[in-house]
């Protein structure tokens, strides 16, 4: 008995040309710079809140109020762009005044760490003490 090749169907669009249909991929977190870990760190440790501000010209500028010294310290803008393009901070609800929208930043949820589980170990693996008296 022979088998004869059977041929998938391939998706086409309206005018019978093939469709490239997209599967989404897991994205991998690209590696950071020494400034881009250090953003991460002080928005990851939220201590403070870091917001980001967009003002009506559009510049953007993401910063926090450092309470010691009593002043507004502003983090690289770039770093924390690309965090932001490569899905490491999300942002937060807006709040709009006339000159300027604040968002607040937080880092990302982390995705789930599958744990490995490991078979109990028999009797046979597991190693006996010595009894003394």
């Amino acid at each position: 008995m022979t088998t004869t090749p059977r041929r998938r169907a391939v998706p086409r669009a309206s005018d019978g040309a093939p469709l490239t249909l997209l599967r989404p991929v897991p994205r991998t977190p690209a590696p950071l710079g020494a400034g881009g870990s250090e953003v991460l760190r002080l928005i990851t440790v939220q201590r403070v809140p870091v917001c980001l501000t967009v003002h009506a010209n559009g510049r953007r500028r993401y910063g926090y109020w450092q309470a010691a010294t009593g002043c507004y310290v502003a983090l690289p803008t770039d770093e924390c762009d690309a965090l932001h393009e490569a899905g490491r901070l999300v942002l937060g609800d807006p709040v709009i005044d006339p000159s300027k929208t604040t968002y607040p930043v937080r880092p990302a949820a982390r995705p789930a760490v599958r744990s490995v589980v490991r078979a109990p170990a028999t009797a046979a693996q597991v190693p006996r003490q010595a009894l003394t008296a």
